[in-house]
């Protein structure tokens, strides 16, 4: 059994720093005992950081997106094309095409992955809400960017069925040989799906 060696207050947040990803109970305490000495410079700010965006955060009615504003920052540029809508399982699949930058387009965020072992179907999933956007008409071409995982491919595939009856191109995006990889460090799924996609040069 073991001993609290902080008061009540520091335990606390050791136990919800722990429940934080990536960061186990040694690591919350580190982490802890870390802010705790920086009060002034990193535990206040960091508290009142915390403050501002449980009241000011909201999630953005239209795409699913984490932004201050709804319709989030994302859906209100008028730089976007519409006409293209880029499908990802969480907000942080939209923030990390965003940091690529290469793509003007606007984004559904669905909230996960069709996972039926741990009891997510359809219905947990923001699909209706796709489904209506598509529905709105607009919509060109939807880009199932999923990860290459079997809940994220078997998502993509019930998603494909959905759209069947819609005017709308469905493409996702290509799995294969990462930029700077090397052939013998890949694993035989990835070196697959690089042969299955391989283009003309």
């Amino acid at each position: 059994m073991s001993r609290h060696i902080a008061g009540p207050e520091i335990e606390r947040l050791i136990q919800l720093l722990a429940r934080l990803p990536g960061l186990g109970p040694r690591s919350a305490r580190r982490a802890a005992l870390h802010l705790v000495k920086k009060k002034e410079a990193l535990l206040e700010p960091l508290g009142k950081a915390f403050a501002d965006a449980a009241q000011n955060v909201r999630v953005c009615a239209t795409c699913g997106n984490i932004d201050t504003s709804d319709p989030c920052t994302v859906c209100c540029d008028a730089t976007r094309d519409s006409g293209t809508l880029i499908v990802v399982e969480d907000v942080s699949d939209l923030w990390a095409l965003e940091r690529v930058g290469s793509v003007r387009a606007a984004y559904h965020v669905l909230g996960g992955r069709l996972s039926p072992l741990d009891g997510v179907g359809p219905e947990d999933l923001n699909i209706k809400q796709l489904l209506t956007r598509i529905e709105a008409g607009g919509v060109k071409e939807v880009i199932l960017a999923l990860n290459a995982t079997v809940e994220g491919q078997t998502t993509a595939h019930y998603i494909t069925d959905m759209l069947s009856g819609f005017d709308v191109r469905i493409t996702r995006l290509a799995h294969g040989v990462p930029v700077g990889g090397e052939l013998d460090y890949l694993d035989e799924g990835t070196l697959a799906a690089a042969l299955q996609a391989r283009t003309a040069l």
